[in-house]
């Protein structure tokens, strides 16, 4: 027998009961339907939920999303390095949780959702409004595979767009008087020229630095996160070989000399730069003393370096791949879609080519002799 509907009375009338067994043959029931056919239109969708296997058990998605949440972050921490997980786990502090931890995830309705992100964005950067969303949809995608509800209500919304900035790049005369500028010329010459990333850069031990070839072997990145500096592997979790211009290498030697092999290539060997701060360290002086010397100099940050060397290695002839490969991104559609603004000669180079294919051919050399 799929189930039963009995008739009950209460206050407000008459009321049905309905009566069933769960998959796993332990009996429960729902109560205050109406009409009898609203009980047996509820039964006929258990008993087919139960057929095709797509049953949701109610009890369980009495829970709220306070209590599903430490299982998320837990698994999150586990599989993620600890710059990406802190702002994940201060996104669900900040925002999530004192909105949504008492819910039960069973009365969450996409609407709210909707409303909810909409009014974070009026306030909040689009990043912050997407990492903050993201930890909330993570935590019902995980319901949903827990098979506590059938859909995910933060799914399908409209979300804020990130705007993509406009990047800043150096010459080489401007990379250089930078660089003396500054109290670490050699640090700031050689993110300009290679394109690691600061925590790459501040990881390399002598034993990286190969002087035969002049190339550096990024395996380790040094992250600071809530003071400490945590170690692990490149942003992609893929090492990587990449080349250094002849002229730095005697600053590299310099920076090698009298190290042990397991030492920091950059600072006193043992203990990790920290990044400067943005508003008053050694890198903000010497930009703040470079504009104050040359009117047309813009203010930068040390990641701007990384754009340089991207726009410096386009100009002198690499092509997507061999800037791909150089800066560590996970495809070459990730290089063009990062500084598709570098490429614009390379669509010009298209149109010279294809012009002059069409002139040595003989239809086209006859169809440009017509119209010219």
């Amino acid at each position: 027998m799929a189930g039963s509907i009995t008739a009950y009375t209460t206050a407000q009338g008459k009321r049905y009961r309905v009566r069933y067994r769960k998959p796993d043959k332990s009996q429960t029931d729902k109560r205050g339907f109406k009409t009898k056919r609203e009980a047996e239109l509820f039964l006929a969708s258990v008993t087919v939920s139960k057929a095709t296997g797509e049953y949701i058990d109610p009890a369980l998605a009495r829970i709220t999303v306070g209590s599903l949440a430490p299982t998320w972050l837990a698994g999150k921490k586990s599989v993620t390095k600890p710059s990406t997980y802190r702002p994940l786990e201060s996104a669900w502090k900040k925002h999530v949780q004192p909105r949504w931890s008492a819910r039960e995830i069973s009365g969450v309705q996409p609407s709210e959702v909707q409303a909810w992100i909409s009014g974070l964005a009026a306030t909040s950067s689009p990043s912050t409004v997407l990492r903050v969303h993201g930890v909330l949809a993570g935590i019902f995608d995980m319901a949903v595979a827990d098979r506590r509800i059938p859909r995910n209500p933060a799914r399908g919304l409209v979300l804020p767009r990130k705007r993509k900035s406009l990047h800043s790049y150096l010459s080489h005369d401007q990379l250089h008087r930078l660089a003396m500028t500054s109290t670490r010329p050699e640090l700031v010459l050689f993110l300009g020229y290679t394109g690691l990333r600061w925590g790459e850069a501040t990881a390399l031990r002598i034993r990286h630095v190969n002087r035969l070839r002049r190339r550096v072997h990024v395996e380790e990145n040094a992250v600071l996160v809530a003071g400490t500096i945590h170690v692990g592997s490149p942003k992609t979790h893929e090492l990587r070989a990449v080349p250094y211009p002849e002229f730095l290498d005697r600053r590299i030697g310099e920076l090698c000399a009298g190290k042990r092999p397991t030492d920091l290539l950059f600072g006193d060997g043992r203990t990790h730069l920290k990044l400067p701060d943005w508003r008053d360290g050694w890198f903000a002086g010497a930009v703040s003393r470079m504009m104050s010397e040359d009117p047309t100099f813009e203010r930068i940050t040390l990641h701007d370096l990384r754009h340089t060397a991207a726009s410096l290695a386009v100009s002198s002839g690499a092509n997507v791949k061999a800037v791909q490969r150089m800066l560590g991104h996970a495809s070459a559609t990730m290089t063009l879609d990062t500084y598709a603004d570098l490429f614009d000669d390379d669509l010009e180079a298209v149109a010279v080519s294809l012009d002059a294919a069409a002139r040595a051919a003989s239809v086209g050399k006859t169809w440009a002799d017509a119209v010219s």
